[in-house]
């Protein structure tokens, strides 16, 4: 399988990080040096660092992690000074992403499609219509599938984005099988020599064994009709909703083959820091964020973008 390089160097996508973390930045991590600034490095610190990750929606485990590094990287560094900080936890911050595969994945032959997961209100539509405009642009043809054949509002939202996107929409009524949409969308797909096909899927959760069972059943029938799909299936989740985030992303690993994240509304919380747990505690990359609310606002993730806008001193 081929991938797809996600287009943007990490200096021109800086900017926009830096812009859309600005509340995360100011309320934890660009003030850990002014926080500790005048102080040594000593056990009573890292306890204060530890807590204030944790209060910064990183999680218990990856605050841990990442206090064990810095104290690591201060040791092997023999640094003392607690104005180094922001310099050690970027370091670590950075170890803790840069594993992640951000690329997407693509078919070597004929369309490429990718299923959209997660919860009603994290943006999941809206995600899939700025995904396409993003596509439209590069000069890519894009079909959009209307998967989420539970709320009717779901399908004329599609419907919207797939107008301001350029794209065509294939939507069955209300109630109809999901995966008759899918499967349509592969032939339109075809038909039309389309070279993406982005498909919504209904964002439920009370009842796992029956999304479970609906999440494959479209997943088989895209395997069947359009062999190697679907080549990413991507959560979508809120960031502004923090640690939920992460029970959200436990609760679809489990009901799917999760093999992305798209973490949105960056912009609109002070919980950027979630990104860190998400990655480091289940290995699935974050591979789209988004950073505001304009059509052109879904990014690429780039580890080194974030580290560098989210604990980058406000001075700077």
């Amino acid at each position: 399988m081929a991938k797809w390089k996600l287009r943007g160097e990490v200096v021109g996508l800086f900017d926009k990080f830096r812009r859309g973390l600005g509340k995360s930045r100011e309320a934890v991590f660009g003030r850990i040096g002014q926080l500790f600034s005048g102080r040594r490095l000593d056990e009573s610190l890292f306890d204060e660092l530890e807590e204030l990750l944790i209060a910064a929606d990183v999680g218990v485990d990856t605050s841990l992690w990442l206090v064990g590094r810095v104290r690591e990287l201060a040791r092997r560094g023999r640094v003392d000074d607690a104005d180094e900080l922001p310099r050690l936890l970027q370091t670590a911050m950075l170890e803790a992403l840069q594993d992640a595969d951000v690329s997407m994945q693509r078919a070597e032959h004929g369309p490429t499609l990718y299923l959209f997961v997660g919860v009603n209100g994290v943006g999941k539509t809206t995600s899939i219509g700025k995904l396409a405009h993003r596509y439209r642009q590069e000069g890519q043809k894009v079909i959009l599938a209307a998967g989420d054949t539970f709320r009717a509002a779901a399908i004329e939202q599609l419907m919207v984005w797939g107008e301001r996107a350029g794209c065509d929409v294939v939507r069955h009524a209300q109630g109809a099988d999901p995966a008759a949409v899918v499967y349509d969308a592969i032939a339109a797909a075809r038909a039309r020599s389309a070279d993406v096909i982005l498909c919504d899927t209904a964002g439920r959760l009370h009842n796992k064994a029956h999304l479970m069972a609906e999440l494959s059943k479209i997943a088989k029938v895209a395997a069947r009709e359009l062999p190697g799909s679907p080549h990413e299936v991507l959560l979508v989740v809120d960031a502004t909703t923090g640690q939920n985030a992460l029970n959200q992303t436990r609760a679809f690993q489990e009901a799917a083959d999760v093999t992305g994240i798209v973490l949105t509304k960056l912009d609109g919380t002070a919980k950027g820091g979630v990104i860190l747990p998400i990655v480091r505690e289940y290995g699935i990359p974050v591979k789209w964020v988004g950073l505001g609310e304009g059509i052109d606002d879904l990014e690429p993730f780039s580890a080194e973008a974030f580290v560098s806008a989210i604990a980058q001193p406000e001075s700077v």
